[in-house]
């Protein structure tokens, strides 16, 4: 859920009242009944509501060692974003394979779905500088994620993702679909952003298990 992503659950209406909060069902079924979660009656998911809870709960997992694993791959986003601004493709390719293997299903490893979840969770703590939006309009399609800094120096990130493919044609499809302009602004307009773009396109080969990564600035 702090990737952003919604999580299956069958909400108990008991559980915000109980005197102890003991499982799975229980703990979210709470949150849900104090605004912390959002339940969706169609899907049966709950998510996390709105940008300020998204911040609170961020802040927790990267503040908070007594979390154990979660807290630990919670820095590790940190590393990713350091790796990402200074073109440390090895690193950001480890970190991606670590997410990978630990959090992904084993039925569903190979999906597109599931993958973007984890480039979600790896990029957790950019949120701190950035707005981060998933399929955003920009150019002449939709860019799988686009980062948009809050501070109008620091530099815009563009990033694609490819299954069976390359890094370099991730970032070729952000050239051709010139995703670039969602930074620049309108025609005549003074550009809100003059730090650098960079394009980081991504690749996971589902038969080697490889993760790709490059980054280009535009």
């Amino acid at each position: 859920m702090i990737s952003g992503e919604q999580v299956e659950v069958k909400i108990q209406e008991y559980a915000a009242t109980a005197t102890q909060l003991t499982t799975r069902e229980q703990i979210y079924s709470a949150m849900v009944v104090y605004g912390l979660l959002t339940y969706d009656n169609a899907s049966g998911k709950v998510s996390i509501p709105n940008k300020e809870l998204m911040d609170r709960f961020n802040e927790l997992l990267l503040s908070k060692e007594d979390l154990g694993y979660i807290h630990r791959l919670a820095k590790e986003s940190e590393k990713m974003l350091k790796a990402t601004l200074t073109n440390d493709t090895q690193t950001m390719s480890r970190i991606l394979k670590y997410a990978h293997d630990t959090e992904s299903p084993i039925l569903s490893y190979n999906s597109e779905i599931e993958l973007s979840a984890i480039i979600n969770l790896v990029y957790l703590a950019a949120r701190d500088r950035y707005r981060v939006e998933r399929e955003d309009k920009a150019g002449e399609g939709y860019v799988d994620f686009i980062f948009y800094p809050e501070r109008r120096e620091d530099d815009c990130i563009i990033l694609e993702l490819k299954i069976d493919s390359t890094p370099e044609d991730a970032i070729q499809q952000i050239k051709n679909k010139q995703y670039a302009l969602r930074f620049q602004g309108k025609l005549g307009e003074k550009p809100r952003y003059v730090g650098n773009i960079r394009a980081v396109g991504i690749s996971y080969d589902r038969k080697t298990k490889e993760h790709s990564c490059k980054v280009e600035i535009l």
